[in-house]
């Protein structure tokens, strides 16, 4: 199912681009979040390739509804997150962490929920 792009973020749909973005930081899958919101796709169906994936891409990965993926480069604290949530993450590298103020930021003891609103209060989002 994995397809590797040059962009930064695919999503697919039964083997079908449904969505690319290009951009930086989490704003691909905060752009993905506004065109689900219209579309009509079941999340669950979907399947979503980055290239760079730790705890903050893996809350919102989740919180969309979608339940497989892949990353070019996984964090361990976002695999972790995703193992017990029960999304399904391939990957080509896993590293510890990502060398991002967003992996030490999202803290262990955060609930989902609170993890959201502080990724939505740092991508100045309402």
């Amino acid at each position: 199912m994995y397809r590797r792009t040059n962009l930064n973020l695919s999503v697919s749909h039964h083997n079908e681009i449904i969505f690319s973005n290009d951009g930086h930081w989490l704003h691909p899958l905060f752009a993905l979040e506004d065109f689900l919101d219209s579309a009509d796709y079941s999340p669950s169906e979907l399947y979503l390739t980055d290239k760079l994936i730790g705890r903050g891409a893996a809350v919102l990965i989740h919180r969309m509804g979608i339940r497989r993926c892949h990353g070019l480069t996984v964090s361990s604290r976002g695999l972790s997150y995703f193992n017990r949530m029960s999304v399904e993450c391939s990957y080509d590298n896993l590293v510890e962490k990502l060398d991002c103020q967003t992996e030490l930021i999202l803290t262990d003891d955060m609930s989902s929920e609170e993890a959201y609103a502080e990724l939505c209060r740092r991508a100045g989002r309402p």
